[in-house]
């Protein structure tokens, strides 16, 4: 059995990895991301690569955030689903856990989480599983008319009203940064939840060029509607954030802008659509399997060098719940001057 060997990369040391660890470490550990998160935050990232006879077997890419309200800790998949950890032997897993291990230690954390996809392995002892996400994926046909099949006829209903509104969707670059911003800012502040700056926006577009679209809806007359982030990576298309604001969900914006993304994506020659996290059993999750997409759970695996409970980041938590109603009721002003310093912290 050939020994495992850990490699860490220095801060700008391209990383050059074969598509088998790369459809699994996703764009989250990419070197544009990781500059993205250097450049718009200032998180330090630690990327190791496992190696076995000079072979990478193994990817841990993980962002060290120090934030005053929500603490010190280390996080694969900034700002992602899932993502920056990966491996093709049980030996390069095994490897790189105690290597996360070692840096919580070192660094004194309050906990390390590692986001991936579910492989149905138990983590070993300190190791715990927090299984409350999935991602959602739908297969892409060549021509998008192929999956009007798969949908329940309620939701085809709804679509077709949708499409008879006279919404119109508008694909690019950074010339719609001004209005994607606006619309996912506003419909963020709606759901009552912070969301970025807009250079965070102007940053990711830049740094992932053509490997990233900003899509604007407007409706009939013009007035925005909605805005959505795509990124692609290989054949994967991930709906990075897609949002409708208020006054249109109830004629089916949300319908018309999926159905457009699907369409688009076969147009494109994508082959696997990411609709994105949701929380299992959530209002999200119910909407997304409307489209019949395969549901894959996560696996969120925790550290605690100090003990106690998992951290409750997410809706179901109570003291969530409170920040979420206070939220969307504060004026817009204050929502976009203190949304990133909290969503920073929110990795």
């Amino acid at each position: 059995m050939p020994e495992v060997r850990i490699r860490k990369l220095e801060q700008d040391q391209p990383a050059a990895w074969d598509d088998a660890l790369l459809s699994s470490v996703t764009f989250t550990a990419l070197d544009a991301w990781t500059q993205l998160v250097r450049q718009t935050y200032g998180y330090a990232v630690h990327r190791f690569e496992a190696l076995e006879n000079d072979q990478v077997t193994g990817i841990l890419a993980l962002t060290h955030v120090r934030h005053p309200i929500f603490g010190n800790y280390l996080a694969t998949a900034p700002f992602g689903s899932y993502g920056g950890f990966a491996f093709t032997t049980a030996e390069a897993k095994k490897a790189l856990l105690d290597t996360a291990q070692a840096l919580s230690d070192e660094l004194e954390v309050a906990y390390c989480v590692l986001r991936f996809m579910e492989d149905g392995g138990t983590p070993p002892a300190p190791w715990v599983q927090h299984p409350i996400y999935s991602t959602y994926f739908i297969d892409l046909p060549r021509d998008a008319e192929e999956l009007w099949g798969r949908f329940g006829s309620q939701h085809r209903k709804h679509t077709r009203q949708a499409l008879r509104k006279g919404f119109q969707i508008q694909f690019g670059h950074l010339e719609l940064l001004d209005e994607a911003y606006e619309a996912l800012a506003q419909s963020m502040h709606e759901l009552g939840s912070p969301y970025h700056s807009k250079r965070y926006l102007r940053d990711m577009a830049a740094l992932l060029g053509g490997d990233l679209e900003f899509a604007i809806v407007r409706d009939a007359k013009g007035r925005l509607a909605g805005a959505a982030v795509l990124i692609y990576q290989g054949g994967i298309a991930s709906n990075l954030h897609a949002n409708i604001l208020r006054d249109f969900r109830t004629d089916y914006a949300g319908e018309f802008l999926y159905w457009s993304l699907l369409e688009h994506y076969c147009q494109k020659g994508m082959k696997v659509c990411d609709m994105g996290r949701s929380l299992n059993g959530s209002g999200n999750e119910t909407y997304k399997m409307k489209w019949h997409p395969r549901k894959a759970p996560l696996a969120y695996w925790y550290y605690l060098p100090k003990g106690g409970p998992i951290p409750e980041l997410n809706q179901k938590s109570a003291k969530f719940q409170l920040a979420i109603w206070a939220w969307k009721r504060l004026p817009s002003f204050v929502v976009r001057a203190l949304g990133p310093h909290l969503i920073r912290g929110i990795v």
